[in-house]
């Protein structure tokens, strides 16, 4: 008799990591638990897996997902006790996540009714309580629905209600479950969700506390968070070498560093002042000269900001790659490791004169002082950039940038400050001034650089950090604080984040590798 084969047996049960082909699954999930009410959108939860995906779990029974729940970290203390649901979740995006808090927040729990005795809710919320305790967070907490109020609620009041589930009187089919799950009531909120008609929009705020926290971790509460930039003014002058070359650049990172600066900033294209030795009068084959520079303009960067400790956005530069040239600007960090953003838009100028091919991707990249992103000179003028950025985690948008006259300056300056109120982020942007008379297309140099941050009573009057006088060979130094970045997006006097109608209009970013 051969040996019986088992595995014809089996029926898998996975608790796993939400991915976003399970989208969908959950969508349709959503609206058999909760057919009265708003199902989430694809959009929101691509923002949970981006943003927090270790926090999202599901429940995958023979192919099938049946069961999911998604969660964010935030610092409870800042929020109102009597918080809602769209308060607290950012309205379903969790963008309001905070790595560095204290609590994790239950977004949503789901079993589908056909599995609701498989113990599926159980173990989401274990896999919840094994999170917190791997994150060392102090506790879990949920806003947890009374559906079963509805029946009683011409007999009783809602903490009448919860007192009489409490004894074990009355059973409710969501705070008794969370009652056995080892939650506690803490209070009970009035409208948190508008549209659960079962509970009469009232939930019991709950909360899990971790035994197992260690309040001696490595979290701390911040008072301040400052980071200082260097924005530099450069001069474009004629050079006879790259050795003179390299004695500028020194100079200003020697600068920035005898500040104390965490960043500094060079302008856009500022490498053309190396055409000035070059002697080819052909714009298009003077960049293609400049580009045979790259691998010494990198040396050249990565040498300073390890030698000089600060991080460096190296303007940018042109670089040739497949025989197209490219306006690419390197972010390099002070342990010595290089990223790139290429420039999304090319300008008239820079198409007709030069033959400037486009980059297609948005970059975020993270440094020892929180994330940041790179938008080149023309794509601060394209808001929706700003907006990907920001949504991707950037606190500071460094803008290098190049202008011949006062107008297109202006355009520059008043969108990077444009973006930093509608973002709530800080803006840096760092221009080229000076001439250069024997490089062609590169007469004349108009600048004012400048930092800047959202206008509200946290941050600089007139939302100026720090400004260069125009048209001179200068830096400017000035400090921005992540942590007030980080309340006022929750607690500010407007909150451009949080109060978009995504449920109206919202930014999607193509993958063009997949188009």
């Amino acid at each position: 008799m051969p040996e019986l084969d088992i595995s014809k047996y089996e029926r898998k049960i996975i608790l796993r990591n939400t991915r976003v082909e399970d989208i969908e699954e959950i969508i349709a999930l959503g609206r058999r638990c909760f057919p009265n009410m708003e199902p989430w959108k694809r959009a929101q939860l691509e923002s949970h897996i981006r943003i927090f995906p270790e926090g999202q779990f599901c429940v995958e029974f023979e192919d099938r997902i049946v069961g999911s729940c998604s969660s964010l970290i935030v610092n409870f203390d800042e929020y109102d006790d009597q918080h809602t649901w769209n308060v607290i979740t950012d309205n379903g995006y969790i963008r309001n996540h905070d790595p560095d808090g204290f609590n994790l927040y239950g977004v949503e729990v789901m079993v589908d009714p056909e599995y609701r005795r498989m113990k599926i809710g159980h173990r989401l919320y274990d896999a919840r309580k094994e999170l917190a305790r791997e994150l060392n967070l102090r506790s879990i907490i949920i806003g947890g629905r009374i559906p079963n109020y509805h029946k009683y609620k011409s007999q009783m009041t809602p903490r009448e209600y919860v007192a009489e589930v409490e004894k074990h009187n009355i059973y409710d089919p969501v705070l008794s479950f969370q009652i056995l799950e080892g939650f506690a009531v803490k209070r009970i909120n009035t409208q948190y969700l508008p549209d659960d008609k079962a509970s009469e929009a009232f939930a019991t705020l709950m909360e899990w506390h971790n035994i197992d926290y260690r309040p001696k971790s490595r979290r701390v509460y911040r008072a301040s968070f400052p980071v200082r930039i260097c924005a530099v003014q450069y001069m474009m002058k004629k050079i006879d070498s790259f050795d003179e070359f390299y004695t500028q650049v020194e100079y200003y990172v020697n600068v920035a560093a005898d500040f104390g600066s965490d960043f500094v900033c060079f302008p856009e294209i500022f490498t053309t002042q190396l055409m000035s030795f070059l002697e080819e009068k052909r714009p298009d084959q003077a960049i293609r000269r400049l580009s045979t520079y790259t691998d010494q303009y990198i040396d050249l960067f990565t040498e300073l900001a390890v030698r000089y400790n600060v991080n460096i956005i190296g303007g940018s530069h042109f670089v040739e790659e497949h025989g197209d040239i490219f306006n690419v600007a390197y972010l390099f960090r002070r342990d010595g490791t290089i990223e790139k953003q290429y420039k999304i838009h090319a300008t008239p100028n820079e198409r007709k004169w030069w033959g400037i091919e486009e980059g297609n991707e948005i970059h975020v990249f993270d440094t020892d002082c929180g994330k940041i992103a790179i938008q080149i000179c023309y794509d601060i003028e394209f808001p929706e950039l700003a907006r990907i950025a920001v949504d991707k985690g950037a606190n500071i948008i460094f803008i290098p940038f190049c202008t011949d006259d006062r107008q297109g300056y202006l355009r520059v300056r008043y969108c990077a400050q444009a973006r930093a109120v509608e973002n709530q982020v800080y803006t840096v942007i760092a221009g080229t001034v000076g001439n250069l008379t024997h490089v062609e297309n590169m007469d004349i140099q108009y600048a004012q650089s400048g930092i800047f941050a959202p206008s509200d009573f946290a941050f600089a009057r007139d939302g100026i950090v720090g400004e260069c006088d125009a048209n001179i060979d200068t830096v400017v130094v000035g400090d921005v604080d992540l942590e007030i970045l980080r309340r006022s997006r929750n607690s500010g006097s407007v909150r451009q984040l949080r109060d978009r109608r995504r449920d109206l209009y919202r930014v999607q970013l193509k993958d063009l590798k997949s188009d």
